[in-house]
C-alpha cells in the first residue's frame, strides 16, 4: 500500500499563492504519474494537472497559465505551485498517483479556500 501525505492548504486571498506538496511511503512500490484533483462543495472531483515519469504535463483549461505541477521523482514528491489565485478556486485538493497498471492512491485532502 502507499501512503500519500498532502500538506500546504490554507487560506489565502484572492491573487496570492500557495504551494501544495504529496509525499508518497509505504512498501517497494512504483508512480507511473501523479496529479492533483479538486472538489468544492456540491460538485464533481475534477483533474487540475498530471505529471507523468518523463515531466509532461497536462492542465486544466481553468488553470492553465496560474498553475505549475512538478514531481521530485527521488523523494517521490508532488508540488502543486498555485498563484493568481481565485475564488472558484476553493476547494478541497487531493493527490493521485498511479501505483500499477490497475490501480491509484488518493490523500486524504487539503482545503485550500480562496476569499476576500
Amino acid at each position: 500500500q502507499v501512503q500519500l501525505v498532502e500538506s500546504g492548504g490554507g487560506l489565502v486571498q484572492p491573487g496570492g499563492s500557495l504551494r501544495l506538496s504529496c509525499a508518497a511511503s509505504g512498501s517497494r512500490f512504483s508512480i507511473y504519474s501523479m496529479g492533483w484533483y479538486r472538489q468544492a462543495p456540491g460538485k464533481q472531483r475534477e483533474l487540475v494537472a498530471l505529471i507523468d515519469t518523463i515531466g509532461s504535463t497536462n492542465y486544466a483549461d481553468s488553470v492553465k497559465g496560474r498553475f505549475t505541477i512538478s514531481r521530485d521523482n527521488d523523494k517521490n514528491t508532488v508540488y502543486l505551485q498555485m498563484n493568481s489565485l481565485k475564488p472558484e478556486d476553493t476547494a478541497v485538493y487531493y493527490c493521485n498517483a498511479v501505483i500499477s497498471a490497475t490501480r491509484s492512491s488518493w490523500g486524504q485532502g487539503t482545503q485550500v479556500t480562496v476569499s476576500s
